[in-house]
């Protein structure tokens, strides 16, 4: 007797990020690659002033909702967390990890196949680059760019299905000086992966085959997504993480018309170089809700510098993005192959005369995929000797530099960090600062302009809720010249706003706070560990946005250049 066909049960699909703990010198890492993107990369030398909080493993929950299977995500799992979830027959797990972490992935693979023999292994993520990784690490399959339309392949699923966007909080546990941020943290936002520009050393640009995949393609697209993680999360401010945003401008201008005429406004934190931000222009970014820009600045070098920042006076932007209240991070870079003693203090001078709020220095790393660690390996300047674990940017370099040996890099690049914090105050000083010349200058352009009166609404309960910090900053300061200049601050700030009672009491708190934050750390530390996070994702329970866009084309476009890549 014939059987009657039977719809096949949906794969069951573990998907996970490597174990903890992070941060720790062991035989799976380094103490230098702590899970804290800004205490780990640009307020590390700031000490009890340094910004604290952690991101999830966001691609992990982006292939969750976008996938026709029963899936599990398991976030910051310790090893021995791990080994429980990994016995319960999942068809197969993915193990998504950077470079750094490549040993912890490994160990991951390696204890599948001992204690799941029937999984199959999928590696994922930067690391996925590694060359050699196939041979390196006991699996059954890399997936080495976009994601998602590989495991829906995975899982007989229509490639070209709508992409939907998950519905997530940007960052956990956040504090400064111990205090936590008040209110909700900002939504993340993911507008698509890649970038046009293809600096030579970065790895987001290359491991997506030098080409932009966009998951919400157009402004309307955008807004709609904002309007329905606003309406589910209750705050209107949103990380957006895309490599480059404005430099799609017809898109960023359509989600300011469509912020405008259904008059309902936005804040936005952003990635985007500097000739990106000229060409879209500062008012719109103020109109827009820009509260954040991260630009790579990279170099005060001519010689060290890319086409991005050509003609562009980096200090000059700066200043007039602080003026109206928008925060930078700029980014630099140290150990260039031209980078002596000599010059490598005028490059950390120039960062640090920039006065940007916030400023990132990364020694030069040549990463898997890059143009540059393709032309180290030509130069057989690459250094094989070095584990995989100290490529994190902020101890040793991954290649034989002409100038810089043994532990010089790291010196130079705590060096940096120091100058930039003793010259310029902590980061929350300059917040505080950049927030209150924004109130400024919208109070007295007074414009009509409904962007521009939300926006002046919300810059000055930033600036009371920032204010407070003023008190703390007294207290703890670098040296005298912030003292004096928290002091300063304080005046202005209760001029411009008149400081309430309830302020008063919330300073105090503040300063109690921090204080108990600088025993904490003087006791046991400064490690944060982030906890592990497990979500369940069932066959059909998607929670996030569902967009317009289809990955089929972009992804055609994209896997094209990826193969002619390094």
């Amino acid at each position: 007797m014939n059987q009657p066909n039977q719809t096949p049960s949906p794969k069951r699909i573990l998907l996970a990020g490597v174990f903890g703990p992070f941060g720790v010198d062991d035989e799976f890492g380094r103490k230098e690659n702590i899970m804290e993107l800004f205490h780990n990369q640009v307020t590390r030398e700031q000490g009890l002033a340094s910004f604290r909080f952690q991101h999830r493993s966001f691609g992990l929950y982006f292939l969750a909702e976008n996938l026709n299977a029963d899936v599990t995500v398991l976030d910051f799992p310790s090893l021995e967390r791990f080994k429980e979830e990994i016995v319960l027959d999942y068809d197969a797990v993915g193990i998504s990890f950077i470079t750094p972490n490549f040993v912890k992935a490994q160990e991951m693979a390696k204890l599948t196949r001992i204690l799941a023999p029937h999984t199959e292994i999928i590696l994922g993520g930067h690391g996925a680059a590694v060359e050699g990784v196939e041979d390196s690490i006991d699996c059954d399959h890399v997936v080495k760019g976009e994601g998602i339309a590989w495991l829906r392949q995975y899982v007989g699923q229509d490639v070209s299905d709508p992409i939907v966007h998950p519905v997530l909080q940007s960052t956990e546990k956040t504090r400064i000086f111990g205090v936590p941020v008040p209110g909700q943290s900002a939504s993340l936002l993911v507008p698509g992966v890649g970038c046009v520009n293809a600096c030579r050393f970065c790895s987001t640009s290359h491991f997506f085959g030098r080409a932009y995949t966009p998951y919400l393609a157009t402004g309307r697209e955008l807004f709609e997504a904002c309007c329905h993680i606003a309406d589910v999360r209750k705050t209107e401010e949103f990380f957006v993480m895309d490599e480059n945003f404005l430099k799609d401008k017809k898109r960023a201008l359509e989600l300011l018309a469509e912020m405008e005429a259904n008059e309902r406004f936005f804040e936005f934190e952003i990635f985007s170089s500097a000739e990106a931000i000229l060409d879209f222009g500062l008012d719109n970014l103020e109109r827009l809700g820009v509260n954040f820009v991260w630009i790579g600045v990279e170099s005060g070098s001519t010689a060290s510098n890319y086409q991005k920042n050509e003609g562009v006076d980096a200090k000059a932007l700066v200043k007039q993005l602080r003026n109206r209240g928008i925060l930078v991070l700029a980014s630099g870079i140290l150990c260039h192959e031209d980078h002596t003693p000599a010059n490598i203090r005028k490059d950390i001078d120039f960062m640090v005369e920039l006065e940007a709020d916030l400023v990132q220095f990364m020694l030069l790393i040549p990463l898997p995929v890059t143009a540059l660690y393709a032309q180290m390996k030509r130069d057989g300047l690459l250094r094989e000797d070095l584990p995989l674990e100290e490529w994190h940017g902020q101890k040793e370099l991954s290649y034989r530099h002409p100038t810089f040996r043994g532990g010089e890099p790291e010196r130079w690049i705590k060096k940096a960090f120091v100058a930039d914090y003793e010259t310029n105050g902590s980061s929350m000083l300059r917040v505080i600062d950049t927030t209150l010349r924004g109130v400024r200058r919208l109070r007295a352009k007074a414009s009509v302009e409904p962007a521009l009166i939300a926006r002046k609404r919300r810059m000055e309960k930033r600036l009371r809720e920032w204010g407070i910090m003023t008190a703390v900053i007294r207290r703890h300061p670098v040296n005298d010249a912030e003292r004096s200049r928290a002091e300063q601050l304080d005046l202005q700030i209760n001029l411009t706003l008149n400081y309430s009672r309830v302020d008063g009491v919330k300073k105090l708190a503040a300063r109690g706070l921090s204080t108990l934050w600088s025993w904490r750390l003087k006791a046991v530390g400064d490690h944060m560990q982030p906890d592990t996070i497990y979500t369940r994702y069932p066959v059909g329970v998607r929670n996030g946005y569902v967009t317009k866009t289809r990955l089929s084309d972009h992804c055609a476009v994209a896997s094209d250049v990826l193969s002619h890549v390094g």
